[in-house]
């Protein structure tokens, strides 16, 4: 079996989820979520580019927030959910939001990408649990953050490394390998599985998601999203520190396999 038939379908994932779970309240804790992320970042007027915008949640509330935004998403559905989405986000549904088709990891389209700014970098570039998704984790970082200019602000979200890490490894492996019925066996059995451990952890319903996601179509991308990496805190904050940036905040991830987000400054 190819490689490409080896990647899980985000794009297939974030439009189901955009048409049978996104709802008003959905929308509006997306843009709190995002609002509190950034804070203390402006966005009104600066330039942000979006890497692996998915359903386009952030960018649109990047958008509405008066930046000047850009998409890049390896996965062209996601163009198309992200168009659908505009609706949720009136400020935003006639802007302009250049989207660029493609890996990160691809030369041609980060060229692509820094064509559509003056100087070819970005105030702000964000990118949310993606990078762990490409399939060269420590490329994409470095090539994501070249694309953030002197001053501004590099924002991401990096899968935690855990003792489980290598298991999942192999059970996202293995999801992607399975025909369809198969995969969705498994999401029968992971759901209360995931359910249950996000609860002994949190002590709160699993159900309660954040930045306006659903917990089945999680449970999906948990169990599905191959390429699979991961980093401890400590291993992103030393790498970025090589690259020229310092930290501004951190957020440790909420449950031990989750995402630590950050947001760097360029130095």
């Amino acid at each position: 079996m190819d490689e490409q038939k080896k990647q899980f379908d985000f794009g297939e994932n974030w439009d189901e989820f955009s048409r049978k779970a996104l709802n008003p309240e959905r929308v509006r804790q997306a843009r709190d979520d995002f609002s509190k992320l950034l804070e203390g970042t402006e966005l009104q007027g600066r330039s942000f580019v979006d890497i692996g915008f998915g359903q386009g949640l952030s960018l649109l509330a990047a958008t509405a927030s008066g930046a000047f935004t850009v998409g890049c998403d390896i996965n062209p559905k996601c163009k198309e959910v992200l168009d659908a989405n505009r609706r949720c986000f009136p400020e935003a549904e006639a802007a302009c939001i250049p989207v660029i088709t493609g890996s990160i990891l691809d030369d041609a389209v980060l060229n692509n990408i820094r064509a559509t700014v003056p100087g070819g970098q970005f105030d702000i570039v964000h990118s949310w649990g993606v990078l762990h998704h490409t399939g060269n984790m420590k490329k994409a970082i470095v090539n994501a953050a070249s694309l953030v200019k002197p001053g501004g602000r590099f924002v991401l979200a990096i899968y935690n490394r855990h003792w489980t890490s290598p298991v999942w490894f192999i059970i996202k492996w293995f999801y992607n390998m399975m025909p369809k019925f198969v995969r969705k066996i498994m999401i029968l059995i992971f759901y209360p599985v995931i359910w249950l451990a996000k609860y002994a952890v949190t002590k709160d319903d699993p159900k309660k998601q954040a930045r306006g996601m659903d917990f089945y179509y999680n449970v999906i991308d948990w169990v599905g999203g191959y390429p699979y990496e991961y980093a401890s805190l400590d291993k992103i904050e030393k790498m970025l520190a090589g690259l020229g940036f310092a930290p501004v905040k951190k957020i440790p991830a909420q449950v031990p396999t989750g995402c630590n987000e950050f947001v760097f400054e360029k130095l």
